[in-house]
């Protein structure tokens, strides 16, 4: 027979279960993946904002891609988080989408450009957007953005579009933190068009053979090898739409771990 301080413990238990079933917000499943197809066509979407009002999202400026300094040039804290459908398991890292909304009243109705940057899983719509402070003031009439922040959800449209970054923005390999010459993880950001990347080969300097490398977490990718990588590489990495794109060399002999190497 059950003591009484155990059965005490399941009617205690049984109530949290039946009050979070009541009371939470209900489950909405997600909407089919957004693929790297362009065109006219807005799909509805909620949004909400984290972070600071002003600010870029993560505290860190960074996000479950592992980009860096997100509030700086030249994602400008025009950045956010995509559900499901959108973030992909990080293969949706680095895509662009025009966002609008025109309602409530401080909507400008215009269309802003957001770089997926984070995760959201908040189960709220089939396509939800965790969008930075900034970036959701930004849809704002002039000077009424920390009137429509006070909103702190609401219903806007969407589209993906291709990237387009500033003239002179280069391809950037960020060789992360731990990498050694047996281990080697490259962060690959800047990318115009489809902007995500859904593969990444790696081929030394004087060799004919691509080493591919798998998929880490967000938009890293990683090799683990028993031969030593010395260098210099070249880099190939594919979209998400099929292109297909060859930096030759850009990772130099001596490359270093936690630097950044841009193409030419």
């Amino acid at each position: 027979m059950a003591s009484s301080s155990s059965s005490v413990l399941l009617v205690v238990a049984l109530f949290a279960v039946f009050l979070g079933s009541a009371h939470g917000i209900p489950k909405v499943p997600p909407g089919p993946n957004i693929t790297a197809t362009y065109g006219d066509k807005w799909l509805d979407a909620k949004s909400t904002w984290y972070g600071k009002p002003t600010g870029a999202g993560p505290k860190d400026n960074g996000g479950a891609c592992g980009y860096k300094d997100v509030d700086k040039a030249p994602f400008n804290g025009m950045t956010g988080c995509g559900n499901t459908p959108i973030f992909k398991d990080g293969r949706g890292c680095g895509s662009c989408f025009e966002i609008k909304c025109t309602k409530p009243e401080s909507c400008s109705g215009e269309a802003v450009t957001v770089h997926i940057t984070d995760d959201n899983e908040e189960p709220i719509a089939p396509y939800h957007f965790d969008l930075s402070g900034h970036a959701f003031g930004s849809m704002a009439k002039k000077g009424e953005e920390q009137k429509l922040r006070s909103a702190g959800e609401l219903e806007l449209q969407f589209r993906r579009v291709k990237c387009k970054y500033p003239e002179g923005t280069k391809v950037t390999f960020h060789v992360e933190k731990g990498s050694n010459p047996n281990y080697l993880a490259l962060l690959v950001k800047y990318v115009d068009g489809d902007g995500d990347v859904v593969a990444v080969d790696i081929k030394e300097k004087g060799k004919d053979k691509w080493i591919a490398l798998k998929e880490s977490w967000g938009a890293i990718w990683r090799v683990d090898t028993p031969d030593k990588l010395t260098g210099p590489f070249t880099v190939r990495y594919t979209t998400e739409g099929g292109t297909k794109s060859e930096v030759e060399d850009v990772i130099p002999e001596g490359w270093k771990a936690d630097t950044s190497y841009e193409a030419k």
